[in-house]
């Protein structure tokens, strides 16, 4: 998307000292603040509480104010991303849930898009759907395709429906009618009345969560929405009490699957927005990263305890798409372009029934964790294979609540040895390699698809696990760079801190790009700049603010559409060919191939309101004096057919210039970066570590 629409606003002083992010994932906790009087920057990991989500955050606050100071009544941001939502849905944990459609389309979620899951395997099965059928309803209602009423809602059978659908242990309900995106009153009104029959459900409907043509598309994403809302509501409920009980009085913004922020009053709703809020702000921060070291074209890798999350930065900016799985499930909503694979820091290895090696995706996680933790694991881990072959062990982790045993490690490890009749070091290597092979697979997926060449691209690693791995994979892919920042463990948390306030929004209008159809663009324009400039308002946001335009193009005949970023003067001013121009351009550029003579049709119209998030200037250091580095230590790593003894650095002892070559082990606080061999470092202004390939 382009800038279309902008308006400065007044924006207030900062008067207050600190600045906090903070993003959950599957092992450890990240925060990351901000004092923004001095610049100085805090960082911490602590690990999870799967049994009480929040928790750690009480941890992490405390921690923070006897180890920096941290008055929490001094807290003027704070940014909180969290996986409660992404884990509900892949976990199968959400609330029972009953759906109303129309009488005859009972089965839409079944018959979803007609794909199989893998169509190049003869057993693959599709998932279970979220809301089993016996608990799907027909009413007869129905619109006719221009929004006009055929049918109205049969209210007896709306009664039946919630009668059996209590009787059956739902919790809510979802209301899914055709071409409710055009007109939204059968919807309305059959949730009206099930509100005054079942006052104790709650009720969401298609047209308030995300109002698009296409029943199955609008009608899963409303699912996801209900079965995640309780617990996402009960958590951010509880996560506002805590930071009260705190004195923390800022509110809590929350990190989206579209890179921005929302309170928690619009979380609570609108959970489906919150899903994907981790991987995506991982990618947020990444980019402002990368832009700060005046890096353009960036891969990213993110590694954590269970999980590895792509994602692509061109020109630039993170990828914007719609269609991301949640589990099992396609999110169409706007997101982050991430790719995942179920491999990350505590991921187990184990062997097949054939005898291959295998790594993932189950996954050691937090509790008992990796075995090399000394909390219980016994299960040999990426991890663990890490510390075996010398890369970990030489420092304390997570700011010093790990210890890395490596006996354990040897341990666990020795015992899959054995299976497949293997040494112990060269086992550890091996499921180091199976790693990095499906990361590989994963990432030229990616990389085909957005039709790029990854040795025209940086690879930045982060995450507590991805600088352990991610110089090996770089290498695989022919990269010639990596750029580790410096504090790469909490680089999602950061990414809550440099955010915006983003809302999308969507109208569906279905119309051939002619003259006659203008009228009906410019009145869809009109109500999504109101929309948009309300939700900001609804934020309580004053600052800088701009609204972004696209449009969902296709020419006549095709079933699916592209987005064009395009001028609203366009649409106000009735340049309709000017829009054209920008589709054909832009489907040229995907497809290499257009028709400046095709017809054109215009499916929705979309609008993001972003509201600019404050300035913040982390420290840079004012001399970078090229000059060698020298190793704390040299240390046994065993290098894929011996161990060799090789340089430890410690990132707090690195300056701004200093350089050293591989192979090498940088350790910090909340993460360890492992170079191989033929690679040189270099440290700049903002404290990176580049990692340039020798030809």
């Amino acid at each position: 998307m382009t800038s279309a629409m902008s308006a400065t606003l007044t924006e207030l002083a900062d008067g207050e000292d600190w600045k906090v992010g903070v993003d959950i994932g599957g092992t450890f906790i990240d925060f990351c603040a901000l004092e923004a009087r001095s610049g100085r920057v805090a960082s911490l990991k602590v690990l999870t509480t799967p049994d009480d989500p929040g928790a750690e955050l009480m941890t992490g606050l405390t921690l923070l104010a006897e180890r920096e100071g941290l008055d929490p009544a001094t807290i003027s941001r704070f940014v909180h991303g969290t996986t409660v939502g992404i884990n509900t849905v892949i976990q199968r944990r959400g609330v029972s849930l009953a759906l109303l459609t129309n009488a005859g389309f009972e089965d839409v979620i079944e018959l979803a898009r007609l794909r199989m899951p893998d169509v190049y395997s003869l057993f693959c099965a599709r998932p279970d759907q979220l809301i089993a059928r016996d608990m799907v309803f027909g009413i007869p209602a129905r619109l006719r395709a221009d929004g006009s009423e055929a049918l109205a809602p049969d209210m007896t059978a709306v009664a039946e429906a919630v009668a059996a659908a209590k009787a059956g242990g739902a919790e809510g309900i979802i209301v899914s009618f055709l071409h409710a995106w055009r007109n939204a009153v059968q919807e309305a009104a059959v949730k009206q009345e099930i509100e005054r029959l079942a006052p104790d459900l709650f009720v969401f409907t298609s047209s308030e969560v995300w109002p698009v043509i296409r029943e199955y598309e609008r009608t899963t994403t409303t699912i996801l929405n209900g079965y995640v809302h309780p617990r996402i509501s009960g958590y951010l409920t509880a996560l506002e009490d805590r930071l009260k009980s705190r004195g923390v009085t800022a509110p809590a913004l929350l990190t989206k699957s579209n890179g921005g922020l929302m309170n928690a009053a619009d979380g609570k709703r609108s959970c489906v927005q919150m899903l994907l809020s981790g991987t995506a702000s991982g990618v947020i921060g990444a980019a402002w990263l990368a832009r700060r070291a005046g890096e353009r074209q960036v891969l990213t890798l993110d590694i954590g305890g269970t999980s590895a999350d792509f994602a692509l930065i061109i020109d630039g900016e993170p990828q914007f798409g719609t269609g991301e799985l949640i589990g099992e499930f396609p999110l169409h909503i706007p997101s982050v372009s991430v790719s995942s694979i179920g491999i990350g820091g505590g991921s187990i290895a184990s062997v097949d029934q054939h005898g291959v090696l295998r790594i993932g995706p189950e996954s050691a996680g937090s509790i008992p964790g990796p075995a090399c933790y000394g909390r219980g694991g016994s299960e040999p881990t990426v991890t663990d294979a890490m510390a075996v072959c010398g890369w970990l062990g030489h420092s304390e982790m997570a700011y010093g609540q790990l210890q890395i045993d490596v006996g354990l490690a040897h341990a666990a490890v020795a015992r899959l040895a054995t299976r497949i009749r293997r040494p112990v070091e060269a086992t550890a290597q091996a499921i180091l390699d199976v790693a990095i092979s499906e990361m590989f697979v994963e990432v030229e997926k990616l990389a085909s698809r957005a039709g790029v060449d990854l040795r025209d691209f940086t690879l930045m690693p982060f995450g507590g696990g991805g600088p352990m791995l991610g110089a090996f994979l770089a290498r695989e892919f022919g990269m010639r760079r990596v750029i580790a920042p410096p504090r790469p463990g909490v680089v999602s948390a950061l990414g809550g801190l440099v955010a915006d306030l983003r809302g999308d929004f969507i109208r569906t209008v279905f119309v051939h790009l002619v003259e006659e159809t203008v009228p009906v663009l410019r009145d869809a324009l009109e109500a999504l700049v109101r929309e948009g400039w309300a939700w900001l308002a609804a934020q309580g946001h004053d600052g800088p603010a701009d609204l972004r335009i696209s449009a969902d193009m296709r020419y006549l005949g095709q079933s699916f559409e592209i987005e064009v970023p395009i001028e609203p003067a366009w649409i106000q001013e009735g340049h309709r060919s000017a829009m054209e121009a920008a589709f054909h351009a832009m489907h040229a550029q995907l497809y290499d191939f257009s028709d400046p003579q095709g017809e054109v049709e215009l499916v929705n119209l979309r609008l993001s309101a972003i509201g600019a998030g404050p300035v913040l200037e982390f420290p840079v250091s004012e001399k970078e004096e090229p000059s060698a580095a020298s190793p704390e230590r040299l240390i046994p790593v065993y290098l894929g057919s011996a161990i060799e003894r090789i340089g430890l650095f410690r990132r707090s002892a690195l300056n701004a210039g200093e350089c050293f070559s591989g192979p090498a082990v940088v350790a910090q606080d909340d993460t360890t970066f492992a170079i191989p061999t033929g690679t040189d470092a270099r440290v700049d202004r903002h404290m990176n570590i580049h990692l340039t390939f020798a030809e």
